[in-house]
Formats: structure tokens, C-alpha cells, sequence
């Protein structure tokens, strides 16, 4: 049994915290064989709609895909969007028990989607940072169960649930879990740029391409200038490694001390990309919570990824399929191997 293969097995069964914003996908699906005589617009024919899991809760929904367990802490609005979506985590056997009740309504994005091509998308949501009341009552949630937890991940998509003040708190009590304890729990941030700051001292942090130069404040043309922008970001960021996700050109990974990884993607077909960095995180924090090298967990995230984006949809990757995919290919431990296995966190 390969390395990849015995730490996809090993997940199994880890529990994960999910903190972030939430977010009901609600796609419309249809077909278009005429324009409107109203407008020059396509007429959609709707044959189905369907509600899935989105933002925090697609993480949530890939860990469980994967066979772990996981937990999410946010908020929702007190209304149909929010019940829906807690019927969808109780169908999955997903505790609610994070979740918090907000004056905000439930982010809904609304896509419609035709002859496979996404035509529109519709959002309908409140942004800012929430009530400290809000915040209060996430935290609280947090520090009564944490140490439960093998990995924490922060799933920010800027509607303001991620606020400075929620990091602090949090951080520093999966430090003091650590000094009770002395158990390690890393914490794995998909950030979005702005604040950047309110992440410093988190395990590991996911921007893409994009994300990575704003954050840094470099261009990335070439090897030089990406190895270049992740020092910086693990100089900024305080943290213990960076992994830049870069479509078509794979991943980058940097962990502090050591020689940046190239891992090259994996994906045959790519469909749509809607979930990919869901997947990636999720994927990325069960390996740590496996107690797997950064490397190592990395290769496997970029793996499941390869999945994900052969599919139209908010998609995930069960045990099965990346099981399947790393008993059929041969030259990915060799890929492995070569990128350089023997990292450790």
C-alpha cells in the first residue's frame, strides 16, 4: 500500500471544526432553445432546481464525503434558506449545534445553468462583521468544544463572520488547549486578502493565485516571483507553511525552512472549478489531523481536487473515488516521491 493511499485510509473517522461563512447553493438547471422576443436574452426552460451545501458547508459536506466527521460554527439567518440548510446537515448526520441564529438572512447564490454552461448568478446576502452577540455565542461554542477537534478550519468567503476579534479568541485557545493538554490542533485557513492580518499565526493558510499577490503585494510571472511571494507570506502570515493553488499549474508549498514544492494538478477534464478550494481544505486538514508531512497532505488535497473539477456543481470527492484513483495510477507516488515526502510539520 502507497503512502497516499494508506493516508487516504487514515482519515477516516477524524473530526473536524468548520468555522466561516455559510452559504446555500441553489442551482436552476435547464436548457435554451430560444431567445425571449422581451429581450436579447436566452429563455431558460427550467427541468429541475436543487439546494446544496455551500461556502463552510461544502467543506463540511467534502469531509464527511471523505469519511470523516465534522462540525461547523457560523451563522445562519432565522429563516426558509436556514432551516433548509439544516435539514441538509442532518441528512448528512451533521451536528447543528455550531450553528447561530443571526439577524443577517441566509447567503443564498443562485446559478442557472444550461446546456452545462453557468448563464447567471444571483446572491442574495448581508455582509459586515456580525453582533457582538453573535460572535459571543460562536465562541462560546468553540471553547467548550475544541479540544475535541483534530483540525480547525477557517472558511472565509469576506461576508464578515471571519472577524479579528473571533481569530484572537480562537487562536488563543487552541493555545491553551496545547498548554493543558498538549495536544495540537492545526488550524487551516482558506483566506481571502483583505484583513489578511486577522490570520497570522494560523498552521497553514490556501490562497490561490490571485489572492497570493494581493496578499503579498508581488506579481507571480515565474518560479522566481512565486517563490518569492510565499516567503513573504510565511514571513507576514507567522505561519508554518503556505500553499498557493494555481488551476491548471497545480499547487505550490512552502513550509518554513525548507525548498518550495511544485505538485503539478492532476485533473484530466475540467468541467467547473465551483468547490474546488472547499475540497482542497478539507482534504488538507484530514491529512494534517492524520498527523501526515504537509507535503504529503498537500499531494492528496490536489489529488481530490483533480476529481472535484471533472464534475459540474458544488461537487465533493468520496473515500471511494480517491481510493480508486490512487490504486489506478502508478505514477502518482512516483510524483510524490519526486516532490519530496519526507517533510514533516
Amino acid at each position: 500500500m502507497s503512502k497516499l493511499e494508506d493516508l487516504a485510509r487514515r482519515i477516516k473517522g477524524k473530526k473536524i471544526l468548520v468555522v466561516g461563512d455559510i452559504i446555500v447553493d441553489h442551482f436552476i438547471w435547464g436548457s435554451v432553445t430560444r431567445i425571449s422576443p422581451e429581450a436579447p436574452v436566452p429563455v431558460v426552460n427550467v427541468s429541475k432546481e436543487e439546494l446544496l451545501l455551500g461556502g463552510g458547508a461544502n467543506v463540511l459536506h467534502n469531509i464527511h464525503s471523505l469519511g470523516a466527521e465534522a462540525v461547523l460554527c457560523g451563522i445562519i439567518g432565522d429563516d426558509e434558506m436556514g432551516g433548509r440548510l439544516q435539514s441538509l446537515l442532518r441528512q448528512l448526520g451533521a451536528s447543528t449545534d455550531g450553528l447561530v441564529k443571526g439577524k443577517r438572512p441566509t447567503t443564498v447564490k443562485t446559478r442557472v445553468v444550461a446546456q452545462g454552461q453557468q448563464m447567471v448568478r444571483f446572491d442574495r446576502e448581508q455582509t459586515g462583521e456580525p453582533s457582538e452577540t453573535t460572535i459571543a455565542a460562536m465562541f462560546r461554542f468553540i471553547e467548550k468544544n475544541v479540544s475535541q477537534f483534530d483540525a480547525i478550519i477557517i472558511s472565509d468567503y469576506y461576508k464578515g463572520v471571519i472577524s479579528r476579534s473571533l481569530m484572537k479568541q480562537l487562536l488563543a485557545q487552541v493555545a491553551a488547549v496545547k498548554k493543558e493538554t498538549g495536544k495540537t490542533i492545526p488550524v487551516v485557513v482558506d483566506p481571502k486578502p483583505d484583513q489578511a492580518d486577522r490570520f497570522y499565526g494560523a498552521t497553514l493558510i490556501t490562497p490561490n493565485h490571485h489572492e497570493a499577490e494581493k496578499m503579498s503585494g508581488i506579481a507571480i510571472v515565474d518560479d522566481t516571483t512565486l517563490q518569492t511571494a510565499a516567503e513573504k507570506l510565511l514571513e507576514k502570515m507567522h505561519c508554518q507553511a503556505v500553499l498557493i493553488t494555481r488551476g491548471e499549474a497545480g499547487m505550490a508549498l512552502l513550509e518554513k525552512g525548507k525548498e518550495l514544492v511544485t505538485i503539478p494538478t492532476t485533473a484530466r477534464e475540467v468541467f467547473d472549478v465551483t468547490g474546488a478550494g472547499d475540497t482542497v481544505i478539507a482534504t488538507l486538514a484530514l491529512g494534517l489531523a492524520a498527523d501526515a508531512p504537509f507535503t504529503e497532505a498537500a499531494v492528496l488535497a490536489n489529488l481530490a481536487a483533480g476529481v472535484v473539477v471533472g464534475k459540474v456543481g458544488t461537487a465533493t470527492v468520496n473515500q471511494e473515488e480517491l481510493l480508486g484513483l490512487l490504486q489506478g495510477e502508478e505514477n502518482i507516488e512516483m510524483a510524490f516521491t519526486a516532490n519530496g515526502d519526507n517533510n514533516e510539520q
